[in-house]
């Protein structure tokens, strides 16, 4: 007698994953908050300028009138003057010892923001610490803020990932996109990491709910982190609305329009996107209120758009570097063996993706692929002869992680038979990318802590010139601990078997729809044997 199927609840086993990803990865983000020095990312004294104004209710500024001109905000004098920390940006032979300390004054004077014009909703979390510290510790609290959010996000990503039919390989692009530069980004104020792995959220929760369209009551949460995501990315950047779209059309792409159209039906659903309706409409009358697109930076040329769009696609590749991640103000990329670990990954999981079957889970890379080669050169040739050359490969990054999630799901119904070898390559695998993990931020506290010079000086480390909170030493051997772990644990749950992964998927064949068809080939997770085959 065939035994019965029994239904797999997407539910079970997703809080205890999302627990420990926020742990580890919330950890990850706090060691990159103390390890960078005050203002070493990318426009942070802009962000940070622009949150503290926000958190005194000041969500635009006032301008000068000067066409391009920063607009001026009310904020503390010492987040006002935090521009004077900036002294090493573009000199990484430089250390931040050259910065002055910063103050504790929390007078109000006037501070400049080129992000003055950008939604406020981001900052409005963010600002909060400088209402009531002052100097450092202000700044440091308010990253770690910034971090700890990013974690929540890409904690509910790991979680949704779990919660698909065959999660291994889907998990597996989740940790191939969490880049050391995503890591990086997430540990300064900026608003860039938070458009990034909301977007990673969007498409892997909108792929958990659509593989479940037949009963969505069993993906309630899911559909709740949904929403809450797209709402954040709808609010972050100026084309976060675009992203916003294109995680919504892969995912859709990859799981059949007759799927997007029966979850429709639910009244959850539509509360759930009547809620990320009205933050879309809130995003799009501020970024046309506020012209969020117009750059208080902007360098016009004469260069030609077609020109332009030529350059953009001769130097797509040049981006991945920035994917992978560059270290301060763009001027310290990361070492070559960083750069060959996560290219190697990033063209693995594409071709993995690329052949997998069936052939409907590609579509959602059939329409990712050619839109991250083309739209940065688009975007840039649009704006060349008004902005001038603005393009940076961050901009990209929350579509490139959704085009790396889209493969890994794509290829989930690939058999991933757990063999000894199979073992030792998934360990070695993650060895590998800890390792990369460590080396990039061992690389950052040599530029930091005595200059990145011609000479090798990596021994001149032990006599710093500049250190960051708790010794570069300490946090290197906390870095270490937290990754060690969080490889263990993704180790576990990527081998660990039916008990792990399994969760009552239905034994051979394929799982049925409430329709009485087979919604996928759903293989059968094989047991893990102890002898080589």
């Amino acid at each position: 007698m065939t035994p019965p199927r029994r239904e797999r609840n997407p539910r079970l086993g997703q809080l205890p994953v999302f627990v420990a990803a926020f742990v580890i990865i919330g950890l990850l983000t706090t060691i990159w908050c103390l390890a960078s020095p005050i203002m070493s990312l990318p426009d942070e004294p802009a962000h940070t300028i622009k949150a503290a104004a926000v958190a005194r209710g000041q969500f635009s500024g006032e301008s000068t009138g000067v066409q391009g001109a920063q607009l001026q905000v009310q904020v503390p004098r010492y987040i006002a003057e935090i521009r004077a920390q900036q002294c090493s940006a573009f000199k990484p032979d430089v250390t931040p010892a050259c910065a002055p300390k910063v103050s504790l004054d929390r007078s109000l004077g006037t501070g400049e923001t080129s992000a003055g014009n950008y939604n406020p909703v981001y900052y409005v979390l963010v600002g909060l610490p400088s209402r009531v510290m002052g100097g450092e510790a202000a700044i440091y609290t308010m990253r770690i803020i910034s971090g700890l959010l990013n974690a929540a996000v890409l904690a509910s990503v790991f979680a949704a990932a779990s919660a698909l039919r065959r999660p291994r390989l889907p998990l597996i692009a989740v940790a191939v996109t969490v880049t050391p530069g995503v890591l990086f980004l997430s540990g300064g104020i900026n608003p860039n990491a938070l458009e990034i792995t909301t977007a990673a959220a969007v498409f892997m929760h909108l792929c958990v709910v659509l593989e479940n369209a037949e009963r969505l009551r069993s993906v309630r949460w899911n559909i709740v982190a949904l929403a809450i995501a797209a709402s954040l990315l709808a609010n972050t950047r100026p084309l976060s609305l675009l992203w916003l779209f294109l995680a919504v059309g892969a995912a859709t792409a990859a799981f059949g329009i007759r799927r997007f159209v029966l979850i429709m039906k639910d009244k959850f659903v539509w509360l759930a996107a009547g809620a990320t309706a009205l933050s879309c409409a809130f995003a799009l009358f501020w970024l046309m209120t506020a012209k969020s697109f117009d750059s208080l930076l902007a360098s016009p040329t004469e260069i030609a758009p077609d020109q332009a769009f030529a350059t953009m696609l001769d130097r797509t590749f040049n981006y991945v570097i920035e994917y992978v991640g560059v270290l301060g103000w763009l001027d310290t990329p990361a070492p070559a063996a960083v750069q060959m670990t996560w290219v190697m990954a990033f063209g693995l999981l594409l071709l993995v993706g690329m052949t997998s079957r069936p052939v409907r889970g590609r579509w959602g890379l059939a329409i990712l692929v050619p839109l991250v080669i083309v739209l940065p050169a688009a975007l840039q040739a649009s704006t060349i002869q008004s902005l001038g050359w603005i393009w940076q490969g961050r901009y990209l990054m929350a579509l490139v992680v959704v085009l790396l999630l889209a493969a890994g799901v794509a290829a989930r119904f690939m058999p991933f038979r757990i063999t000894p070898w199979k073992k030792s390559a998934v360990r070695w695998s993650l060895v590998l990318m800890g390792l990369a993990h460590v080396y990039l931020m061992l690389f950052g506290f040599r530029r930091y802590t005595v200059g990145i010079i011609v000479r090798t000086n990596w021994t001149e480390m032990f006599d710093p010139i500049w250190q960051p909170p708790l010794t570069w030493q300490g946090l290197t051997v906390a870095y270490m601990a937290v990754l060690a772990a969080g490889c263990y644990l993704l180790y576990r749950l990527l081998v660990g078997g039916p008990a792990v992964l399994r969760r009552g998927h239905s034994r051979g064949g394929a799982v049925r729809t409430a329709a009485g068809r087979s919604d996928a080939p759903v293989l059968v997770e094989s047991q893990p044997t102890t002898g080589s085959r």
